[in-house]
């Protein structure tokens, strides 16, 4: 969005930043405060909420900012950003409800936490960008609040999703139409757990249970469940078709033609260069275009190939904000009912009266399937699997429903689902919408 620059100089000169509030201060939340302190004017970081104060005010040292102040209270909060200061505090509330707070990123990838804070940010009048874990559970609920509020609900830039639709939007202007958003993804293990992805997790400084989820497959399944529910694309067969191949550039003969000219797919690639980025395939029938695309090796048409080679969440996710508050433009959203969800499989042979670990656990993976398809079957989506009571056997790599557990009681996450199917009760997300001809 290199828009984006002229009118952040715009913000310095009018002394006006883009006032963010952070919550968490996990991987992606230190690289992005150090983004916008240092190299975002016309942005700020005025405050960060995290259960572990001290970790939050590392995140501010981190990023080379020291005179970090604690706040308990929404007075505290504002008067602090009055002050064009920096602050920390152990309650998500605060940053939701003071009045120069303009966006909210929720960086934690909590399903429930992140439902509770969203939901308040949107009430609140704050624009908010979503974790995909939420965003592909709840999302399409949530955008409707966010209607409802006249704010941005939107999941980020410089995520697999966002660089998805970022492309998906240049694909469509430069005359194509996209019939597939795909993912690149260099490996997929159903049955990696936190003690495979320690060692991993511990060189990256990432958390055992995120890892696990990028690789057991759950993540892309949320991913492409994310920019499905953006589209109106749906999943070839449950799992998506997830093909091996050296290059994206070797893509265009991998799908199913008459699946991706009958309302678009998402996808993704195993083991392929350019890693780990994204592609489009898009379609024309004019001959010119396709002339061009050929000359310039996008393939034989007619259907080309368009990819970016590397996603930077750290880095662009602050983008998203800027582009909500400045533009009331979301990089990503639902655009209505939902088109897809991932659904929850056994990693292992589960028993009765177990209590289900969640995603990036060492019970259960997910995998993508249409909505319609989930419905019809009462599958039970993996954003809302954790801490579910399994009250019958359930053997290794079947499918989990809603009949075969006992949900915990009393969380927000639950309700809002609930809610969702209410509300898109026989609707279908739009098809077609990026047919261009």
């Amino acid at each position: 969005m290199i828009i984006l620059d002229t009118a952040l100089e715009k913000r310095v000169a009018e002394d006006r930043p883009v006032r963010v509030g952070i919550i968490g201060a996990g991987y992606i939340a230190r690289g992005a405060t150090n983004q916008i302190l240092n190299f975002l004017p016309g942005m700020d970081v005025v405050a960060i909420s995290n259960r572990t104060l001290a970790n939050a005010e590392n995140t501010f040292r981190l990023a080379g900012e020291t005179e970090v102040r604690r706040v308990a209270t929404v007075a505290e909060l504002e008067e602090s950003i009055r002050q064009k200061k920096h602050a920390v505090t152990d309650n998500p509330e605060l940053l939701c409800r003071a009045a120069g707070v303009d966006v909210i990123m929720e960086l934690t990838g909590e399903i429930e936490f992140g439902a509770v804070v969203t939901l308040d940010a949107l009430r609140h009048g704050k624009h908010v960008v979503a974790s995909a874990e939420v965003d592909s559970t709840i999302g399409p609920i949530l955008k409707e609040y966010a209607r409802q509020n006249g704010v941005v609900y939107t999941n980020c830039d410089g995520d697999q999703p966002g660089c998805i639709m970022n492309l998906l939007r240049w694909v469509r202007s430069i005359g194509f139409n996209p019939v597939l958003g795909g993912n690149i993804k260099g490996m997929l293990d159903h049955y990696r757990n936190p003690d495979t992805q320690a060692a991993f997790a511990k060189a990256n400084g990432q958390t055992r249970r995120m890892v696990t989820h990028f690789a057991d497959g759950t993540k892309v399944g949320m991913e492409m469940a994310v920019v499905a529910n953006a589209t109106g694309f749906k999943a070839g067969k449950r799992g998506m078709y997830g093909p091996e191949c050296g290059h994206a550039d070797e893509t265009t003969d991998l799908f199913p033609l008459e699946q991706m000219l009958d309302g678009g797919l998402v996808d993704y690639i195993l083991g392929s260069e350019p890693g780990p980025g994204v592609f489009v395939l898009g379609h024309s029938d004019n001959e010119i275009s396709r002339t061009y695309a050929k000359y310039f090796k996008r393939g034989e048409g007619p259907v080309h190939v368009f990819y970016l080679p590397y996603p930077f969440p750290h880095i662009e996710i602050p983008l998203t904000a800027a582009r909500a508050e400045i533009f009331d433009d979301s990089t990503i959203t639902p655009l209505g009912a939902p088109a897809a969800e991932v659904i929850t499989v056994a990693k292992t042979d589960l028993k009765a009266g177990s209590t289900l670990d969640g995603f990036g656990g060492f019970d259960t993976y997910g995998l993508l399937d249409n909505y319609e398809q989930t419905r019809k079957e009462n599958l039970l989506p993996i954003g809302l699997s954790d801490d579910c009571r399994l009250i019958r056997d359930i053997p290794k790599d079947q499918t989990i429903s809603f009949d075969d557990v006992e949900l915990p009681k009393g969380r927000l996450c639950d309700a809002l689902y609930k809610e969702q199917l209410t509300r898109f009760e026989g609707e279908s997300c739009p098809v077609g919408h990026w047919n261009i001809h």
